[in-house]
């Protein structure tokens, strides 16, 4: 079967941004405007379940009004192919946006035109960043009181270190909203109502412009008195990548061509050399069109960006896969979910062609997997197709043995892609079956949630039996088994949120071990000496061998290492894992008889129970980074109960009306501290909340810490 689109025709892009920047309603007006929706449906009308927006189909997200999983749709616009993945704005859910940028070519980053740049803004744009995706900005809400464009095109510049380039700019603001000047045509596209059909007239742009069009507000007239200015800086920037139209532009002094400036600005826009902006109002139906002409005419195809490198064994580039139906087939696999058709797994294609039917290899774990279904995912809906080709994003049905980052490749032709990069769990609970009888079920749900989400992690309390349930913050544990009711059919219940504490050492030590055992027959015996030092935050756990002459055979090395890993999860101060440390085998002795694997890998845990006892140990918590916004009269109360939870402030941002606190608070302390927000400010403030980092716990909370947990283990004991 030949291909239908072409691959330059496709545009792989994600739609991120803060929570409730306006993601989804946008979204719902694409797919509106590109003709595969014949209503929108509006967010605020999705809470009493009766109806959803198209990517927002999730009980959860109904209820709630936030994106939780990112979802896909596909739309046609001037006969270019848009794959589009609408992704969450919470923090808690950051691990969707991780993954669907690591498939994506292209981004569309909406902004609140009143808030500008918010904490999940910038954690997405450092994850675009870390994934070298293209992005244009799209401030959006232009019609809301307090919007405000250059402040957001300043903040753009501030506080991502990003070089902003406006190609249009807001005709009014806030209720007289009426359109924006696009700077490349120097066209003003004008709207007289707000409704969905509404057309807009493209009418020249002229010094009586505001006068015209009932522009009444100083700094709205000011911006449409500098329009030469920002046209000027357009052309300016734009033409530094085309070195002869430059040249031209010099000689002559007469602007390029519309043709010259677009190319100009895709160049720039797909080596991110700036980030283009726009505006508009996606609640008003404004603007929304002029976003899919700047996704089709700047944000690139496939095979506009670097080919996907393939790596070896331990992570290192060795090669790459070019973006065609030529090369061998190979691709991601990037997300995994459950729902009526059974387990969908998400790939996107990088090059070569996958046929129904066909049987491939998925090299990160050495297993083969026969594709049965495929699918193009509209949302919630699956359309069956019958092959894909490079550059498509589908689901594949019911795959064995394949998981969130695994690659998929012809045997014949075996290849590993990138891996993504995922965040650790910072806090988890304790869960179980609301029914004993359903324990075996939801078991087995869990299991399958945990699958589909790698920033979830499970395990069994070696000292309860308990079973512990890990991720990024309580919505996120209390969204994960809400969703296991509606989509399983089984209730659990949660135990209170557990800090996600660590322990190091703050001194070197060296650490004598002999395993000696005689019990009739042949003995046990093994000799290890073991230096442990500090590392800095964040390094994780280092092994070494250092040894000479063979005083620990070469064979039982494997083996120190081990039980070290091993024993390294058991802390010696509150059983917590011990982190950021190097252990180096430096010398030990073996029996001939006597020592084998086994019997190393015991002296390396004693060692390590012994040694790190004397290598000052101390606790780790995770630092959370907090910004609450809160109006001005609120800021003192604010700020008081933040130094009570042990925060510390780092700065103060106007945040339209607003004033936004940011600061470093314990996650500790952060437990139930939307109550009290709430109570404090009238329920005018609200936060976001992210992992910052770890450091030493104060003497006196450690002590409580490591009391606490001695008292339970001795009560689960009992």
């Amino acid at each position: 079967m030949p291909r239908t689109t072409a691959l330059a025709d496709i545009r792989n892009i994600g739609i991120i941004a803060h929570v409730d920047a306006g993601k989804t309603t946008t979204t719902e007006r694409i797919l509106y405007y590109t003709g595969r929706k014949h209503t929108i449906i509006d967010i605020h009308d999705t809470k009493d379940l009766k109806t959803s927006t198209t990517t927002d189909y999730l009980e959860q997200e109904q209820k709630r009004g936030i994106t939780i999983q990112s979802a896909a749709v596909s739309a046609f616009w001037r006969d270019k192919k848009i794959n589009l993945i609408d992704t969450p704005g919470h923090v808690d859910f950051t691990i969707e946006v991780n993954r669907s940028l690591r498939v994506l070519d292209g981004a569309v980053v909406v902004f609140d035109g009143v808030a500008g740049v918010e904490p999940q803004s910038e954690t997405n744009w450092r994850l675009a960043d870390n994934y070298g995706v293209p992005r244009i900005c799209y401030v959006n809400k232009m019609d809301r009181s307090g919007a405000n464009f250059l402040r957001c095109v300043d903040m753009i510049k501030k506080r991502l270190g990003a070089r902003p380039l406006p190609v249009q700019i807001p005709i009014g603001s806030e209720d007289n909203f009426k359109g924006m000047v696009d700077l490349v045509t120097m066209k003003a596209l004008v709207w007289d109502s707000d409704d969905k059909d509404a057309e807009w007239q493209s009418l020249e742009v002229t010094p009586d412009l505001a006068d015209k069009l009932g522009i009444t507000v100083p700094a709205d007239r000011q911006i449409l008195a500098d329009v030469e200015k920002y046209r000027t800086e357009l052309i300016d920037t734009c033409l530094e990548q085309d070195d002869a139209a430059m040249e031209t532009y010099l000689e002559d002094g007469k602007a390029p061509s519309v043709e010259v400036l677009r190319k100009c600005l895709r160049k720039g826009t797909v080596t991110s050399a700036f980030t283009l902006v726009l505006c508009g109002s996606s609640y008003k139906n404004k603007g929304v069109q002029q976003v899919l002409d700047a996704v089709v005419d700047y944000l690139p195809a496939p095979t506009d960006v670097e080919a996907i490198k393939t790596v070896d064994a331990d992570g290192e580039a060795v090669g790459e896969r070019k973006s065609s139906d030529d090369e061998p087939f190979s691709a991601l696999a990037f997300k995994v979910i459950n729902d009526n058709y059974g387990a969908l797994t998400f790939v996107r294609v990088y090059s070569g062609v996958l046929t129904k039917g066909a049987s491939i290899q998925n090299s990160t774990r050495g297993k083969r997997e026969k594709i049965g279904r495929m699918v193009e995912m509209f949302a919630k809906e699956a359309n069956p197709i019958e092959e894909a080709r490079a550059g498509d994003i589908i689901a594949l049905v019911s795959l064995a043995d394949t998981e969130t980052g695994d690659t998929l490749c012809d045997a014949a032709n075996p290849v590993v892609l990138e891996r993504m990069r995922f965040p650790d769990p910072v806090i988890s609970v304790s869960v179980k079956a609301k029914l004993k009888t359903e324990q075996e079920k939801f078991s087995a749900a869990l299991g399958k949630m945990v699958r589909a989400d790698p920033s979830l992690h499970l395990e069994t309390d070696r000292e309860t039996g308990q079973t512990i349930l890990r991720g990024m913050g309580e919505l996120h544990l209390e969204v994960t088994l809400d969703r296991m009711r509606t989509e399983f059919g089984v209730e659990g219940t949660m135990g209170e949120p557990q800090v996600a504490y660590r322990e190091t050492i703050t001194k070197k030590i060296e650490e004598q071990y002999i395993h000696k055992k005689q019990t009739g027959g042949s003995g046990q015996f093994a000799e290890v000496w073991i230096t442990f030092e500090p590392l800095e935050r964040s390094a994780g756990f280092v092994f070494e061998d250092e040894t000479v002459g063979g005083s620990v055979p070469r064979e039982y090395v494997p083996a120190v290492e081990k039980g070290l890993k091993i024993q390294k999860e058991d802390g010696v101060l509150a059983h917590y894992p011990t982190v950021d440390f190097k252990a180096t085998l430096t010398d030990g002795s073996y029996h001939d008889v006597d020592s084998n694997a086994l019997t190393f890998e015991i002296a390396a845990k004693a060692a390590f129970r012994e040694g790190i006892r004397k290598a000052a140990p101390i606790l780790l918590e995770p630092v959370m980074k907090v910004e609450t916004v809160t109006p001005g009269d609120h800021l003192g109360d604010v700020i008081g109960d933040i130094n009570r939870r042990r925060g510390m402030i780092q700065e103060q941002l106007e945040r339209g009306t607003n004033i936004a606190v940011v600061a470093t608070v314990p996650l500790s302390e952060m437990f139930g501290y939307i109550g009290q927000l709430r109570g404090m400010t009238s329920g005018r403030a609200s936060y976001t909340m992210e992992f910052s980092h770890y450091e030493p716990v104060p003497k006196m909370v450690a002590d409580e810490v490591i009391a606490e947990v001695a008292k339970a283990r001795a009560a689960a004991n009992a």
